[in-house]
């Protein structure tokens, strides 16, 4: 009886080790996988609408980016605004290649280039997230009309201060246009995020995260 007794408690404390073994490996397991992707956050991004132009060109949004989770040093700007392009956006998949202004610049507008977004940074911070918005439908300005042609993997260059820089897009994601956007990004990589409303779509916009894949000289 006391063989059985001792079996019986060696038998459950086999299995009490097991368990505490299997809920260990769960949660290690649990736990690399949250802090893997504990940096791909998000910003909720304010916007505005734009008043509809006499075109009729459907209309993206005026974003503004808040970095809450991750505070991003802003490159030192000249004191001198010029309204010349000084880089260029280009999209080899759809023959996309625009320059933009200085996001100072009166010219930065989408009623007239493609348009920096307050509290994007430029491309050469690292860590940063340079945004771009831009008209889709029709008209002379709808420079963003062929985006939604893109797909995960398709490339896009930006020329600027003298660095050719090259990301891929990683995500694309549709929204609601309530008045505001959250932009996916995983804040450890220096991204582009390209903002236009859907095409045949007056409700939503699309947005397009692209991570860095390479910087080098012109």
């Amino acid at each position: 009886m006391a063989k059985r007794k001792k079996k019986a408690m060696k038998s459950t404390t086999v299995a009490a080790i097991g368990a505490l073994i299997i809920m260990f490996g769960g949660f290690l397991i649990t736990y690399n996988y949250v802090q893997s992707k504990k940096v791909y956050a998000y910003d909720y991004v304010n916007t505005e609408f734009f008043t509809e132009s006499e075109e009729k060109v459907e209309e993206p949004k005026e974003t503004k980016e808040v970095e809450e989770k991750k505070e991003v040093v802003q490159e030192d700007e000249s004191d001198i605004v010029t309204d010349e392009y000084i880089g260029y956006l280009k999209i080899p998949k759809i023959n996309l290649n625009k320059g933009f202004v200085d996001r100072r610049s009166k010219e930065n507008s989408v009623e007239k280039n493609i348009y920096i977004v307050d509290g994007a940074t430029y491309p050469d911070v690292d860590k940063g997230n340079f945004i771009i918005a831009g008209h889709s439908g029709t008209g002379w300005k709808a420079f963003f009309n062929d985006l939604y042609k893109l797909k995960k993997g398709d490339v896009a260059v930006v020329t600027y201060k003298g660095y050719k820089y090259t990301y891929k897009i990683v995500n694309i994601y549709k929204q609601k246009k309530v008045g505001k956007i959250a932009i996916y990004r995983n804040y450890e990589k220096t991204t582009l995020t390209l903002i236009t409303c859907t095409n045949y779509d007056s409700k939503t916009q699309t947005i397009y995260i692209a991570e860095l894949v390479k910087r080098e000289s012109e």
